[in-house]
């Protein structure tokens, strides 16, 4: 759930992290393939949004780009190649 901030520290009872420095969190959303993690960056692009890692392959068989919300907290979208994913 979102909240305003000091409604959400009341909650927690705890002050919230200061994103600037650091990350509590990394959200990921699931592509259902490569196109459709081109397709959100360009809405993010488009949208004005802060991309701070363009899309990519990473350990052979993920495919993904990440971007900040407006308070800083990192998204991914990322698509798992299911059948390049390493067994063992």
């Amino acid at each position: 759930m979102l909240f305003p901030e000091e409604d959400f520290k009341s909650f927690a009872n705890h002050e919230v992290s200061d994103t600037e420095k650091g990350s509590e969190m990394l959200i990921n959303i699931d592509a259902q393939s490569k196109e459709e993690v081109d397709e959100m960056e360009a809405l993010v692009r488009k949208a004005g949004g802060e991309v701070y890692q363009s899309a990519t392959v990473s350990q052979s068989w993920l495919y993904g780009f990440g971007f900040k919300d407006l308070d800083g907290h990192r998204w991914a979208v990322i698509y798992m190649d299911l059948g390049k994913m390493p067994r063992g």
